[in-house]
């Protein structure tokens, strides 16, 4: 009978992921109190992401928003379309520059 045991240094992991970790941190602040509205979605278009200024502008506090569908909840009927359009563009990596559009408030 016996034990093997083999042990490995992790100090620089562990401070690489802590310093991940900050990076992270100080980006979701940087988007949550930027002075424009940014919402995030996920694949299947429900809000991922909603920062303070779409809240104030929107009217739809965060909590409100996670996880609903983006376009069908909070996009007025007649931009339905072309927001779809863009947002699947954008999820495809296409960029649309300077697309307007109105959120139900």
């Amino acid at each position: 009978i016996g034990v093997v045991g083999v042990g490995q240094e992790i100090t620089y992991l562990r401070q690489a992921m802590d310093e991940a970790k900050l990076v992270a941190d100080d980006l979701m602040r940087l988007i949550d109190t930027a002075n424009a509205p940014i919402f995030g979605i996920d694949t299947e278009g429900r809000v991922s992401e909603w920062n303070q200024m779409a809240a104030s502008i929107s009217g739809w506090d965060r909590e409100d928003t996670m996880g609903k569908p983006l376009v069908e909840s909070f996009i007025s009927l007649e931009y339905r379309v072309e927001v779809s359009r863009v947002l699947a563009k954008a999820l495809t990596g296409e960029d649309t520059s300077n697309f307007e559009f109105p959120l139900f408030t």
